[in-house]
């Protein structure tokens, strides 16, 4: 996706969104560290098996199972857009986090269909391997990224890396019954002939997946609206989907990202430069994307984007101590969560 932002305009949405709804806060990384859903890559053999070709289930509704994971268990590739073409273990790069010595370098080059090039912006997904929470145990993920110095971009504006999470909303969709259905009752007919006397439109409820999060967009000075090379971090978004454009990156390096849940169905994303732990002053905005409320959240991932032309990667970034926490409800009930509270020891 590019997103285009402009001189005053881009300032004034960012006074008018980093406001956002008046929710209370809930800093990333509160609560207990669930040790089955973080990884600090120090096991000395991470591995990630790709199982290609990949899934491109949101192109054309081919998932190639099975599908690619780390060997540790903690990760899967994405099955609706298919897995980055390198994850590898690294040696992390200098101002990292105190005694790491190795993070995860993600980029791209094929993120479209296999074996057919698109020349359009596409993604992959690397998820981490977590199951189903509700909301009201206030859930939140966190994780530091290195940004690689600018002249190693893709000469690209646009979108190059997302931190995402996977949320579960409720929504009333129209949907034609068969008469026997209950909740076909109120209904209205849509049909003539022996069909509209056995089967009614109505509202039902489904479940609808949904995917807030946080967009690095690069600004690339071979794009004569950029006079030099400098990113932005975007939010997606706003209660009509929009993005929100975040603080300007000036500098590459390590940043910290992160975002939070609460039981009224709010996401909260926070980001600051380096990777000191997330506070209360590191909020860029509260959103109820797309006017959602989320009941549940899934899962953390990150999408690598680049342009699908078959002969250019995307940047390579890098990511370390990916981790979930649980602030709500019991100890014992937080999806294998384990750690002291408020422990980010690594």
């Amino acid at each position: 996706m590019l997103l285009k932002l402009r001189g005053a305009t881009v300032m004034a949405a960012i006074a008018v969104a980093w406001a956002g709804p008046a929710v209370a806060q809930h800093v990333p990384g509160t609560g207990s560290k669930s040790t089955a859903q973080a990884d600090d890559f120090e096991m000395e053999n991470w591995q990630f098996i790709y199982n290609m070709p990949k899934s491109s289930r949101e192109q054309d509704e081919n998932t190639r199972a099975p599908l690619g994971y780390s060997n540790n268990k903690k990760w899967r590739e994405g099955p609706k857009r298919g897995t980055p073409d390198s994850v590898v273990r690294v040696a992390t790069p200098p101002g990292g986090l105190p005694g790491s010595q190795y993070a995860l370098a993600i980029k791209s080059k094929s993120t479209g269909i296999p074996g057919r090039l698109t020349n359009e912006q596409q993604q992959d997904d690397l998820l981490i391997n977590t199951r189903p929470v509700p909301v009201s145990w206030l859930p939140s993920c966190v994780v530091r990224v290195y940004l690689p110095p600018f002249e190693e971009w893709e000469d690209r504006t646009g979108s190059h890396f997302g931190i995402r999470a996977d949320l579960r909303t409720t929504i009333m969709e129209e949907e034609e019954l068969p008469i026997t259905d209950p909740r076909s009752k109120g209904g209205r007919n849509t049909r003539g002939g022996l069909f509209g006397k056995l089967f009614r439109t109505a509202m039902v409820e489904k479940v609808e997946p949904y995917w807030p999060g946080m967009f690095i967009q690069f600004h690339s000075k071979t794009d004569p609206k950029h006079d030099r090379d400098s990113a932005m971090i975007v939010v997606r978004g706003d209660s009509k989907g929009n993005v929100i454009p975040g603080p300007m990156i000036h500098e590459p390096g390590w940043w910290t990202f992160g975002m939070s849940f609460t039981a009224d169905g709010a996401v909260h994303y926070y980001a600051k430069k380096g990777v000191e732990d997330l506070t209360a002053e590191d909020k860029i905005t509260s959103q109820f994307p797309y006017s959602y409320k989320a009941h549940t959240f899934t899962t953390m991932f990150f999408n690598a984007v680049n342009m699908d032309d078959g002969k250019t990667w995307s940047t390579e970034f890098i990511i370390d101590d990916p981790a979930i926490y649980y602030a709500g409800g019991s100890n014992n009930r937080q999806a294998q969560s384990s750690g002291s509270k408020n422990s980010r020891t690594r």
